[in-house]
């Protein structure tokens, strides 16, 4: 009798442990924090001029994008599709006949009939098919990572969205030419080189489009059958 209790709190704290987890939301890493600018020195005192070169009036600069910590949208334009089809035949047949034999002018057996037959036939046919298609579309604005030595900029963001239930995420890290922004500041994921695009999501609707442990399981390669 004694261990009907102890199976009622090992169930509760289950359920808690397993409420817990589905409450908690997702943590933000801190890898993916915004990049902020480079400490720049004080300004000069004021001398009664009207431009100094180490205060920030670009009045004739590019106002894209070029320095670390600076800001610009990358427009999401990606549409993968790829199929794959193999088929294979092959097929052998063999046959082999043993006439009756001959002993001084007499056949063995006597009826002249076949010693033995032989034959085999042997077929194979495989044939396989794959095909995926991929379209991501939509816009993330990100900064500046990083610039590098030969001018390229090091790009990275993330975008968090919470809708009713769930969350979604959209990650997006690469290395860029400044030549590929356009004058409206903004780049095509396209033209980003090495690019990480990370589409992932949170929460009831997600948990709802992914199978089971178990189902998983059966699946898998593990299963002998």
């Amino acid at each position: 009798m004694k261990t009907r209790p102890v199976l009622a709190t090992t169930l509760l704290v289950a359920a808690a442990a397993l409420a817990g987890c589905a409450s908690n939301a997702p943590r933000v890493d801190p890898a993916w924090a915004p990049t902020l600018p480079i400490a720049q020195a004080a300004p000069p005192p004021a001398d009664g001029s009207i431009y100094h070169d180490a205060q920030s009036m670009e009045l004739f600069a590019d106002p894209r994008a070029h320095r670390v910590g600076d800001i610009l949208t990358i427009v999401l334009a990606e549409n993968t599709q790829a199929s794959k089809k193999a088929e294979t035949s092959t097929s052998k047949k063999d046959s082999t006949d043993i006439g009756a034999a001959t002993l001084w002018g007499k056949s063995f057996p006597l009826n002249g009939g076949k010693i033995a037959s032989l034959s085999g036939d042997r077929g194979f046919d495989g044939s396989g098919s794959s095909s995926q298609s991929n379209q991501l579309s939509g816009q993330i604005t990100v900064t500046v990572a990083q610039r590098l030595s030969n001018g390229n900029l090091v790009l990275r963001g993330e975008k968090w969205l919470t809708i009713n239930q769930g969350r979604e995420l959209v990650r997006i890290a690469g290395i860029a030419r400044p030549e590929d922004i356009s004058p409206d500041n903004t780049i095509l994921s396209t033209r980003i080189a090495n690019a990480q695009i990370t589409y992932t999501g949170t929460g009831s609707l997600a948990d709802a489009n992914t199978q089971g442990w178990l189902s998983r399981f059966f699946n898998s390669k593990w299963m002998p059958l």
